[in-house]
C-alpha cells in the first residue's frame, strides 16, 4: 500500500487523530522538564550536581518500581482511562515542582515527593500507551502508526526544548514547569476522548499469575531480552551523562541554560528526520539495523568529555536523535507485531523496567562521580560503555537475525 494510502487511512481513523493529540502534546509538556527541572534546581541556594541528582532519582526510582504494577493495570483495565489518569498526576506533580520553585527555597524531600509522583504516574501511562495503539490502529498500519506518533513526539519535544529554554532563561525554571504541567493536563482532557475499550486480560486471573505471564512471553525471546539489557546499562550512563554531567558541563563551558538547549533540540531534530526515515524505510532485518543506530549514543558523551566546541556536540546529538527515533519505531513495530495483544502492556512493562532499573544508579553516581574524577573524564567513561553495550547486543544471534513480520494480505483485507 502507498505511503499516501496509508497516511489517509490513518487520517481518517478519529481514534488514532485523539491519540496523536495528546501524545504529541504530552511530549511537549515533558520536552519542557529536562532543561527547567536541570537548571531550576542548579539555580537553587547550595544546590550542586548532587542535588540534581537525587531529585532526579526520586522520579526515576518510583518509575522503575511500579512499572510492572503498571503493566498489569493497563492489560486489566481500559488502556485509556490508565493513560487518562497517568497524565492527569503527572501534570499536577510537575506543576507543584514549578510552584515550589517559584516560591523560594524549598526544601529537599518536598521537591522529592513531587518527582515520585510524577515517576509513579508515567509508570502507569507507558504501558498503557504501548498497549493501547494495536488497539487504535490495524496490524497492517502499525509501522506508519508508530511513525506518525514518534514524529508528533519528536516535533513537540523540539518545540518544547526550544520554548523551555527561552522561558528558563527569561523567567526561570518555576515556570516552564508551572507550563509543563499545563500541557499534560491538556493531554489528559484529550485522552479521556479515546474509546475506552475493554480489558483484553483474564480479570478472573490473580495479577501476580498475570505477571508471571508477562515475563514467559518476555523471557522467550532473546531478541527482547538481551536488548533490553543493552539499554539497561546504555540509559544508565545516558542519564548520568544527559541527566547531570552535561548540564554540569553546559553551565561551565556552553553558556549554561542555551547551550545545553542547543544540544537536546539538535537530538530532538535529528529525531524529526529517523521518524521520517521509518515511514519509508522497513529493513528486513529491524532489531540488527535498530541495533546498529546504538552506536552514535556515544558520540555527544564523548565529545563533551574531550571539550569539543558546541556545535560538534549538538551535531553529534542531531545523528544520535536520527538513531534513536528510527529505533524506537522499529522496536515498538516489532514488538507489537509478536507479542500477543492480551500481554503486550505487560511485556512492554518488562522493556521499560528492564531499560530503566539502572538509571537511578547512574543519576546517583553521576553527581559523586563529577567531584571525583571531574565531568569531563566521567563523560568520557559513559560514552566508552555505551559504545560496549551495542557491542554485546549484536553478539546473539536473534538480534543479527530475526526477520520483520509482515502482515498477510487477507489481514490487510479485512482491516480495511
Amino acid at each position: 500500500m502507498p505511503a499516501s494510502s496509508q497516511t489517509r487511512e490513518l487520517r481518517a481513523n478519529p481514534a488514532f487523530m485523539v491519540l496523536l493529540a495528546a501524545r504529541t502534546i504530552s511530549m511537549l509538556g515533558m520536552s519542557f522538564a529536562p532543561v527547567a527541572l536541570a537548571f531550576g534546581i542548579l539555580a537553587l541556594p547550595g544546590a550542586d550536581a548532587g542535588t540534581l541528582s537525587i531529585v532526579l532519582a526520586a522520579q526515576t526510582i518510583p518509575l522503575v518500581v511500579f512499572m510492572l504494577v503498571g503493566g498489569v493495570i493497563a492489560d486489566r483495565h481500559p488502556r485509556a482511562l490508565v493513560l487518562r489518569w497517568g497524565q492527569a498526576f503527572t501534570a499536577v506533580a510537575w506543576a507543584a515542582v514549578g510552584v515550589m520553585l517559584l516560591f523560594g527555597n524549598p526544601p529537599l524531600w518536598l521537591l522529592c515527593t513531587a518527582a515520585a509522583v510524577a515517576g509513579m504516574a508515567g509508570a502507569t501511562a507507558y504501558p498503557a500507551l504501548s498497549g493501547i495503539i494495536p488497539d487504535v490502529v490495524p496490524a497492517h498500519l502499525l509501522q506508519d502508526g508508530n511513525a506518525w506518533l514518534s514524529m508528533g513526539a519528536s516535533a513537540a519535544r523540539f518545540a518544547g526544548l526550544v520554548a523551555s529554554g527561552a522561558v528558563v532563561v527569561w523567567l526561570g525554571g518555576g515556570w516552564a514547569m508551572v507550563v509543563a504541567g499545563a500541557l499534560y493536563l491538556i493531554a489528559a482532557v484529550l485522552s479521556g476522548f479515546l474509546p475506552r475499550g475493554g480489558s483484553l486480560a483474564r480479570p478472573e486471573e490473580s495479577p501476580l499469575r498475570q505477571l508471571r505471564d508477562g515475563w514467559g512471553e518476555f523471557r522467550s525471546r532473546q531478541w527482547l531480552f538481551i536488548c533490553v539489557l543493552q539499554w539497561a546499562v546504555m540509559l544508565m550512563v545516558l542519564q548520568a551523562s544527559q541527566g547531570v554531567l552535561g548540564p554540569v558541563v553546559a553551565k561551565a563551558e556552553l553558556g549554561g541554560a542555551a547551550g545545553w538547549t542547543f544540544v537536546l533540540a539538535g537530538e530532538a531534530l535529528g529525531a524529526i528526520l529517523g521518524v521520517a526515515i521509518a515511514m519509508v524505510w522497513r529493513p528486513r532485518r529491524p532489531i540488527f539495523v535498530a541495533t546498529l543506530l546504538t552506536f552514535g549514543a556515544a558520540a555527544p558523551q564523548l565529545l563533551l568529555g574531550f571539550g569539543a566546541p558546541l556545535w560538534i556536540v549538538v551535531a553529534a546529538a542531531f545523528f544520535m536523535g536520527i538513531g534513536f527515533d528510527l529505533f524506537g519505531v522499529l522496536w515498538m513495530t516489532t514488538m507489537q507485531h509478536e507479542v500477543p495483544p492480551e500481554s503486550l502492556s505487560r511485556v512492554a512493562s518488562y522493556d521499560a523496567l528492564g531499560s530503566l532499573m539502572l538509571g537511578p544508579i547512574g543519576l546517583l553516581l553521576a553527581g559523586p562521580a563529577a567531584t571525583l574524577f571531574g565531568p569531563h573524564l566521567a563523560l568520557i567513561g559513559t560514552g566508552t560503555i555505551s559504545i560496549g553495550t551495542t557491542l554485546f547486543a549484536l553478539a546473539f544471534p536473534e538480534v543479527r537475525r530475526l526477520r520483520a513480520r509482515t502482515v498477510a494480505a487477507d489481514e490487510v483485507a479485512e482491516a480495511a
